[in-house]
C-alpha cells in the first residue's frame, strides 16, 4: 500500500472526525471528537509536509483542551423545584421538548396529573431537566426523566439520583421504578444505578445523603 494512500486516510479520517463533532448536542462530546479530528489532522500535517495545517490543528487541539479543562473545573450550582402538574411552564416545557421526549421515551404521554411530583432541575437556575413520578407506596414510578441537549453529562442525572436521595426519603419515596425505553436511555439508567428487573429498572435510593432543595 502507498503511503500517499496511507496519508490521505488520515487527512479523510480527521475530516469526518471534525464533521461528526459539529453534530454532536454535548458540548463535551463536541470538544472531545474535535479534538481527535485535530489530531488526525497534526499527524497528516507532518506526514506530508504541510507545517500550516499541522500548526493550525495544533492551536485547534489547545483550545479545545483548554475548554474541556474549563468545563470540568467550573462547580455548577444543582437545586430542585417542585411545581404543580398543571403549571402552564411544564406545558410549554414539554410542548417545546416533545419530539426529542419521544425520540428517548416513545410510550410517554404528555398528561401530568395532580397526583403525580413533578420537579424542574435547576443547574446555576436555568431548567435543563424535569422528572415526573407518580409516588405509590414506598416507590415511584417514572413516567419522564428528561434532560435538554447541551446539558447531558450525567451530572443532572447525578444529582437528581444520588446528591438529592433525600429529597425523595423525605416524600417517603425509597425506590424508583423507570421503564427502559430506547436503548441510548437505558444506557443512561445503568450509568445512572438503575438496575433491570423483569421488563423495567430499578433504583434503590441511598439514604445517608441531605441536600437543599427549594
Amino acid at each position: 500500500m502507498e503511503p500517499s494512500f496511507i496519508y490521505e486516510l488520515i487527512g479523510y479520517a480527521g475530516s469526518l472526525l471534525v464533521a461528526v463533532s459539529l453534530m454532536m448536542k454535548s458540548l463535551v462530546r463536541l470538544r472531545v471528537i474535535n479534538m481527535i479530528g485535530a489530531v488526525f489532522f497534526i499527524v497528516y500535517g507532518v506526514l506530508i509536509g504541510a507545517v500550516p495545517v499541522a500548526f493550525l490543528n495544533g492551536l485547534i487541539l489547545c483550545v479545545n483542551l483548554y475548554n474541556l479543562w474549563q468545563m470540568w473545573q467550573q462547580k455548577d450550582y444543582f437545586t430542585l423545584m417542585e411545581i404543580r402538574a398543571e403549571s402552564a411552564y411544564l406545558k410549554r416545557f414539554l410542548d417545546f421538548y416533545r419530539k426529542e421526549i419521544l425520540e428517548f421515551i416513545p410510550t410517554y404521554l404528555f398528561k401530568p396529573k395532580p397526583d403525580q411530583l413533578v420537579l424542574f432541575v435547576l443547574r446555576n437556575m436555568l431548567p435543563v431537566g424535569v422528572l415526573i413520578v407518580k409516588p405509590e407506596d414506598e416507590s415511584a414510578h417514572i413516567f419522564l426523566d428528561f434532560v435538554i441537549p447541551g446539558y447531558r453529562d450525567f451530572r443532572a442525572g447525578k444529582f437528581l439520583f444520588d446528591e438529592s436521595a433525600e429529597f425523595f426519603r423525605q416524600k417517603g419515596i425509597a425506590k424508583l421504578i423507570s421503564d427502559s425505553g430506547n436503548s441510548k436511555h437505558e444506557t443512561y439508567l445503568r450509568r445512572m444505578g438503575f438496575v433491570r428487573q423483569n421488563d423495567c429498572y430499578v433504583l434503590d435510593l441511598p439514604a445517608h445523603i441531605i441536600h437543599e432543595t427549594l
